[in-house]
């Protein structure tokens, strides 16, 4: 997979071949942790797994880890091959939501050495104008796999790594959500309104052209260069509310060809419970 996107029309010519692969329903809703599931019940890609967001691609929550905490590397590797993930088999995610969901998926896989894996570009509406085919009912429980959990294809900073590095000017954080909530506005999701001081905004959605699909190649370069101002990808962190949508940022910038961001899987929300955290307001 030399790409992290792949098209309706190729994933039917892919399925058709009958080349061996997973497809992963990661459709969820912030404020109804059971739509997802509900949503995959009633029609999905054929033989297709639903993925939960709180209950298989994140850990409890402590109260001060974030909504969405990243689960250990270990365990996460654990859960995978109960669901019938293998070493040799590639991944494809979709949602129904501009990749969002399906974007933490294509994260954590290589967060845990495994890089065969693409999201659906355009996701379910994508497949549906390309006369994919959809099924309902639950699909069939798959066998346990052999699921190795390897190096990390991808990097991550914690919070305390975040707070030193404020004002060093050495990265620059992205914060991937809408500008009204960067700006300390109409939040409704955390406790504590604002951003990281420094942290530039660029909401996740900007990767997205009208038709829900990612923007050409050379688009997205032109604007992710622009923001970074000569940095390299590796000077930029990624964050969000709680390291979801901060994912579809990184998966952008692989697409563009400007991969090696880190991500701060704890994002806003882990931050903005640590006492005495700086916090910063406005544009």
């Amino acid at each position: 997979m030399t790409t992290p996107l792949i098209t309706a029309p190729a994933l039917r010519a892919l399925l058709a071949s009958g080349a061996p692969l997973l497809l992963c329903d990661c459709r969820a809703d912030l404020a109804d942790p059971a739509a997802g599931a509900r949503a995959h019940a009633e029609a999905h890609l054929p033989g297709a797994l639903h993925l939960s967001l709180d209950d298989d691609l994140s850990a409890p929550r402590t109260g001060a880890n974030g909504r969405h905490p990243l689960p250990g590397r270990a365990a996460f590797a654990a859960r995978l091959a109960a669901l019938g993930f293998a070493d040799d088999l590639p991944v494809v995610a979709y949602d129904a939501s501009g990749g969002m969901y399906a974007a933490r998926l294509w994260w954590m896989l290589r967060w845990v050495g495994h890089g065969a894996v693409q999201v659906l570009d355009g996701g379910l509406a994508a497949w549906d104008a390309a006369g994919g085919a959809l099924q309902g009912g639950a699909a069939p429980a798959r066998a346990p796999g052999h699921f190795t959990l390897r190096p990390p294809l991808v990097s991550t900073l914690g919070f305390d790594d975040v707070l030193a590095d404020l004002g060093s000017g050495q990265r620059l954080i992205v914060d991937a959500r809408a500008p009204d909530r960067f700006r300390g506005e109409n939040e409704t999701l955390d406790p504590v309104a604002g951003h990281i001081p420094g942290a530039a905004n660029r909401c996740f959605r900007d990767n997205l052209a009208a038709d829900g699909h990612f923007k050409p190649v050379a688009q997205l370069q032109a604007e992710w260069l622009a923001l970074m101002a000569g940095r390299r990808p590796a000077d930029l962190v990624q964050q969000c509310g709680s390291g979801v949508t901060a994912c579809h940022n990184l998966l952008a910038m692989e697409a563009a060809g400007l991969g090696g961001a880190a991500l701060y899987p704890g994002s806003w929300s882990e931050w903005c419970a640590q006492p005495g955290a700086p916090v910063a307001v406005g544009g």
